[in-house]
């Protein structure tokens, strides 16, 4: 059965040929072609996709607050994984858009096989981050259900995208131990890809923010300087 991928990018050139690429891959591509009609088909009666290829600059409505829209919507659209497609080679461009909540990004032009990757890589940790069905863990106030996805503090959920919560999880799961950027990458995506070199410490800002009752003062999620980060096992 295919996987539906909802693409909003006004290039139709660049649409078509990404559509038939990832044709071949088992995924069905919906295209639009501005951020009304791709906001439109998120809210319409059909399926909801499995993952949106998010475009950075759209003729009607720029590619940030698209996402910051997404992230919005009822349910659970919100959770809906964002690749961003990026033209720009400012690095602080990306920062942003991890920051209104896309869960990776890939500047433009890149090669069709490195976007089925990132795809299969983002869709890989929405449906298996390695944790038993049901599991769930709990520090203190932090819960955290592996099967349901979801994040609370206090019982008050935490509002994370599919790619923090994945991080929140590698780092949980190995609570106590210290762990380079790279070994967080790594163990998130499943495979060696490039990546933003500090791309790891925004999310982990977002993951903060989410979670810590002081983020500039973290007690969960602690900065090794010069090495990465540690999950504190004592907490609350």
């Amino acid at each position: 059965m295919s996987q539906s991928l909802l693409m909003i990018e006004d290039d139709a050139r660049l649409a078509r040929m990404v559509s038939e690429y990832l044709a071949q891959s088992g995924f069905a591509v919906s295209h639009a072609a501005d951020a009304a009609a791709g906001l439109a088909r998120l809210q319409g009666p059909e399926t909801a996709p499995q993952l949106i290829i998010l475009d950075l600059m759209l003729p009607d409505m720029d590619g940030l607050e698209v996402c910051r829209r997404i992230r919005a919507l009822p349910g659970g659209l919100a959770q809906t994984p964002i690749l961003m497609l990026t033209a720009k080679g400012d690095p602080m461009d990306r920062i942003i858009g991890l920051e209104m909540g896309a869960d990776d990004y890939l500047p433009k032009p890149f090669e069709p096989r490195e976007l089925l990757a990132r795809i299969r890589a983002i869709l890989r940790r929405r449906s298996d981050n390695g944790a038993p069905a049901g599991s769930q863990m709990t520090f203190g106030s932090l819960a955290i259900d592996r099967d349901a996805r979801t994040v609370t503090v206090n019982g008050q959920a935490c509002e994370l995208t599919s790619y923090q919560f994945d991080l929140l999880v590698t780092l949980a799961e190995r609570a106590g131990r210290v762990l380079t950027r790279d070994q967080i990458m790594e163990a998130v995506r499943g495979r060696e890809l490039e990546a933003f070199d500090r791309s790891i410490d925004v999310h982990m800002g977002r993951i903060r923010a989410a979670i810590e009752a002081d983020p500039k003062n973290p007690k969960r999620i602690v900065t090794v300087r010069g090495v990465g980060y540690v999950f504190a096992r004592q907490q609350d």
